[in-house]
């Protein structure tokens, strides 16, 4: 099925949060220029997009999983369009019909550094980010839902809601 309907758990949670930082650790070891300005620095790490707002409606569905780290802008700019993919294995969720490279649903880890994150209030940053919407990324993300899932302060809070 496309969209699973399963209800996302903490655990599902935690186990989101393992996949990005694994996929982030391989990301900074392929490329070690970022590694000294980025590597254990982000403010955020949040789930987003459609599987964001299936974790808080349970109805919208779960397509793939949009995993975002959040960094405070630096001199060296990070890839713009880098996306990490990674397999969510075996699950309640099943897999989607179109991907088939995976085991399990398709997680998306993707980065941004921007200015929004240099403040030490992750929950500040993102409302900022996403209000201010000056940029493609912050327009796309503030249509559905963030949910937190770094540091533990945020696990599992609603950052943000379309219309909240």
């Amino acid at each position: 099925m496309e969209r699973s309907k399963e209800i996302i758990a903490k655990s599902d949670l935690r186990r989101l949060l393992r996949l990005a930082t694994e996929d982030m650790n391989e990301f900074f070891e392929r490329n070690p220029s970022y590694s000294r300005p980025y590597k254990g620095k982000h403010l955020l790490i949040a789930l987003c997009q459609g599987a964001a707002l299936h974790y808080i409606d349970r109805k919208n569905g779960v397509k793939d999983f949009d995993v975002w780290l959040f960094y405070p802008e630096r001199k060296i700019r990070l890839p713009y369009r880098r996306r990490g993919e990674m397999d969510f294995g075996v699950s309640k969720f099943g897999k989607h019909p179109n991907d088939q490279k995976y085991i399990g649903r398709r997680v998306d880890i993707l980065m941004r550094s921007n200015s929004f994150f240099n403040i030490r209030d992750p929950e500040l940053a993102i409302t900022n980010y996403l209000t201010k919407k000056k940029t493609k990324t912050a327009k796309l993300l503030s249509q559905k839902a963030v949910v937190g899932l770094y540091p533990d302060s945020v696990f599992g809070k609603v950052l943000w809601l379309k219309n909240l």
